[in-house]
């Protein structure tokens, strides 16, 4: 399947029923699984159709990311799409330990799919497009989620190297949402939406798949809160997609979401930078004199990351890591 690899980060046991059904259902597809423990990762886990990668396996590997990652953070993630990118990927899809698969999950991934494009537009609240209910994902600007979403016209075809598909049951939103809102919801099969130059939604890593070309946006950052670092990616990876000319796909739900426990009060807490900031952080980024082209992908990185720091909203530590990381996928080239 064109190379396609999927990733998870958990400390789950192998008796997990999502890990246990992951690792059945990549292994008939013939899509290798690999999975990033921590260290709170179980000593004695053993999957079969799973490449489990322990802390201690994990310091083995020959990668520069690995000597300076912090440890019990989500971000170790990283180092899963490296393996990945090692082994010669063309595909990456991630998600998370509790997701389950549709059967449509395992379908081969498309880059060039029809869907509605939309374009200069700036937040546009994808969700409404798949239901009538009041929701937004998590990430989304507060400013704007009483806006309604711009009116659908033609389909075409589109290429979208960065694909988000939605999650049943469980949907990504923010704690504001789960505090005072209705779950679970399912979300209507709407035909795909692109979104293309200067408009932005924030996807997740719980269901999305990555194509060759945007790997080095994969990056998730470690110096901010667990909450915000795949929300602060997407902002990222779609402010350098927009140089390019690079078009951000979201799809209807291929995964159903049986949510791990959550302190709500907590994510509330972990949250708010981006409740205060998010749409600051675009207008900031949208200022930036940024480069066209693949080879200039990761000098955009650093420029963006560069961004997040003058605003005091991620330590300057991580530009050793984003270094790191763009070393490694360099030497693994």
């Amino acid at each position: 399947m064109n190379n396609t690899f999927l990733i998870i980060t958990s400390v789950a046991s192998h008796e997990h029923p999502v890990l246990r059904q992951f690792s059945v259902q990549s292994a008939e597809h013939d899509i290798p699984f690999i999975m990033i423990g921590d260290t709170k990762s179980p000593k004695d886990f053993n999957l079969p159709g799973c490449d489990f990668y322990s802390i201690e396996r994990q310091q083995k590997l020959d990668f520069e990311l690995v000597k300076s990652l912090p440890v019990k953070h989500y971000a170790r993630k990283n180092i899963g799409y490296l393996i990945a990118v090692s082994k010669n990927a063309g595909v990456i899809i991630e998600t998370d330990d509790d997701n389950y698969p549709y059967p449509e999950f395992w379908n081969k991934r498309e880059k060039a799919l029809q869907a509605y494009q939309i374009r200069r537009q700036n937040w546009v609240n994808v969700y409404k497009y798949f239901t009538e209910k009041d929701i937004w994902p998590r990430g989304f600007s507060l400013n704007d989620i009483r806006n309604e979403p711009p009116a659908l016209t033609v389909e075409s075809l589109v290429e979208a190297p960065i694909q988000q598909g939605l999650a049943d049951r469980n949907p990504d939103v923010d704690a504001i949402y789960r505090l005072v809102l209705p779950l679970p919801l399912t979300f209507d099969k709407h035909k795909p939406v692109a979104l293309g130059a200067d408009s932005i939604c924030p996807f997740n890593s719980q269901n999305t798949t990555w194509f060759k070309e945007a790997f080095p946006l994969l990056y998730l950052p470690s110096f901010c809160s667990f909450r915000m670092t795949d929300i602060w990616r997407s902002f990222v990876a779609q402010r350098i997609c927009w140089e390019n000319e690079w078009n951000v796909l979201f799809h209807h739900a291929t995964v159903w979401q049986e949510r791990n426990d959550h302190n709500l009060t907590g994510d509330f807490e972990d949250e708010i930078q981006g409740y205060l900031y998010n749409h600051v952080i675009i207008e900031n980024l949208k200022r930036l004199k940024l480069k066209s082209g693949v080879e200039n992908i990761p000098e955009n990185l650093l420029i963006c990351y560069e961004q997040f720091i003058r605003m005091s909203l991620i330590d300057k530590m991580e530009i050793k890591l984003i270094e790191a990381w763009l070393n490694d996928l360099s030497n693994i080239k």
